[in-house]
């Protein structure tokens, strides 16, 4: 007899484990999954063009960490993203800073206390952080979490971005980024994670 219900929970267990695996993907599906709130690492990005989104995907899978998109209301269009065109969104956005307050579709994530540790991914334009970011920075508190950031670039370093973001959040413990490229190899990420105190 107990033999036998030590072999179902075992296998209770192992579906439970199975239904999470290394991300929240299963919490959209089944809400009832406890995924989110025993995962202690949260990877939040904004992608402009899928660059940073795929950083961002492996970063989740190799840190067991759950993903959260910061989605504009207003979403970006290619020819609203062409820096090269003047009067794009972003070129105006640019030379307006009363412009970029863009809001977004949340910035409240599900068991936020529970979070230790909190990689942070957006694109760099114009030598800093893309200023959809911005908004899920300035309404969350930090205190108590390591913060991670990382960005995508064509050419540009990281900068200043980071100190600019820790700066606005005042609060988190903000670690030392990471500035990948849209070839960065899946290995390499995997590297530097492995070189993250956290």
């Amino acid at each position: 007899m107990n033999k036998t219900f030590a072999s179902i929970m075992s296998v209770l267990l192992l579906l439970v484990l199975s239904a999470c695996g290394k991300n929240a993907y299963a919490l959209a599906e089944d809400s009832s999954l406890p995924c989110a709130a025993d995962s202690k690492t949260l990877v939040v990005y904004f992608s402009a063009t899928g660059s940073t989104k795929r950083i961002a995907h492996v970063i989740a899978e190799e840190t067991g960490g759950d993903l959260f998109v910061l989605e504009p209301v207003n979403p970006y269009s290619s020819e609203d993203l062409d820096w090269t065109a003047d009067g794009s969104r972003v070129n105006l956005e640019h030379d307006d800073e009363s412009l970029r307050s863009i809001e977004l579709v949340s910035t409240s994530v599900e068991n936020w206390d529970s979070y230790d540790t909190v990689f942070i991914g957006y694109p760099i334009w114009w030598g800093i952080a893309a200023w959809p970011v911005n908004e899920f920075i300035a309404s969350n508190d930090f205190s108590g979490k390591t913060v991670i950031p990382f960005c995508t670039s064509i050419s540009s370093g990281i900068g200043e971005s980071a100190t600019l973001l820790s700066e606005m959040a005042g609060t988190g413990n903000w670690q030392d980024g990471q500035r990948f490229s849209s070839s960065t190899s899946d290995s390499e990420i995997t590297e530097w994670l492995s070189t993250l105190n956290y």
